[in-house]
């Protein structure tokens, strides 16, 4: 008994796990009104969670218009059910466009990331989880110089999570990593008017469950380009149990699932498929597609523009 009694005390003076702080962006000034630019409250809630060695940004239900939110590591953002983040139309909300070099070699977009409503900049340890909305339709599309023109870029990035949430019009790219490695993307819900998901010169990615409805332009797709100005394969992907289509653009998040194909600038109707290349400067290696379902669109492309190697593609059911 005196050995449990002491073993007890022990346990209870000694120094506790904490876990992770988490910072409500509300508590910061945010309005969630959909009417207030919440950008300057939303990022100081990140640099708080960030200036005590991180945690988790939380977002309780509402609609949150902004510019450039800027991620930073160890951080997660976290979505209640209900919670909306509006891209703004004022296009000097967003963070100005980074020089880059190489941007001679490819299409503006892919060759920026900061002027995006959401990015991250060789940061690790990042989470964007929870049940919410992106809504970039005031984001501008393909061929944008300044202002917003993606929703979500990465560049050289690790240890990625995005889980869960939605994004309804994504601007040029719905989602953007490139040079990413060690990335989980699960759960997800893109309907947008060009590239839902371009995975370039990344490794170890895995995206599952997700369903992706992109008419005008590819569902997912992996690249090996010029951004970074650097050789950098992709390689070691899985994607498995997705769903792609090429519905009108909104028809799959609300379930209407329109095929009336109307847009004007893809002659060969709906695109919403999965594909390897376009951009293909470097190797494709390593590559599992499998359990996949392909609705109103084009399906399945590979695709060696630029010269690639495409090696050890496993594409199955």
């Amino acid at each position: 008994l005196l050995v449990c009694c002491a073993a007890m005390a022990l346990s209870l003076g000694a120094p506790q796990a904490t876990r992770a702080a988490v910072f409500d962006v509300k508590a910061f000034g945010a309005k969630a009104d959909g009417k207030t630019l919440d950008r300057a409250a939303i990022n100081q809630t990140i640099d708080a969670a960030v200036a005590a060695g991180g945690g988790t940004v939380f977002f309780p239900a509402g609609t949150y218009l902004t510019g450039s939110i800027r991620l930073r590591s160890n951080i997660t953002l976290q979505f209640e059910h209900g919670t909306v983040i509006e891209a703004t139309a004022d296009m000097t909300a967003y963070d100005a466009v980074e020089p880059n070099p190489w941007e001679q070699y490819d299409e503006f977009g892919h060759n920026h990331w900061h002027n995006s409503l959401i990015w991250g900049d060789e940061v690790e340890n990042v989470s964007i989880v929870g049940d919410g909305l992106i809504i970039g339709k005031a984001l501008r599309g393909r061929g944008a110089g300044e202002g917003g023109n993606k929703s979500l870029a990465l560049r050289l990035c690790r240890n990625v999570i995005l889980r869960d949430f939605s994004i309804l019009f994504g601007g040029h790219f719905g989602i953007l990593m490139t040079g990413v490695d060690n990335v989980t993307v699960d759960n997800l819900k893109i309907d947008s008017n060009f590239d839902s998901m371009d995975v370039d010169n990344c490794r170890n990615v895995r995206i599952s469950n997700c369903s992706v409805n992109s008419p005008n332009d590819d569902a997912i797709v992996l690249k090996a380009g010029h951004a970074l100005g650097l050789t950098r394969p992709t390689e070691n992907v899985t994607i498995t149990n997705v769903f792609v289509s090429g519905y009108e653009v909104g028809s799959l998040l609300d379930g209407t699932y329109k095929r009336t194909f109307t847009q004007a600038n893809d002659r060969e109707g709906p695109t919403g498929r999965i594909k390897i290349g376009t951009e293909s400067e470097e190797d494709f290696k390593n590559i599992t597609i499998s359990n996949s379902v392909f609705d109103h669109c084009r399906g399945l492309a590979i695709e060696s523009v630029d010269g690639s190697h495409i090696e050890g593609i496993a594409i199955s059911n």
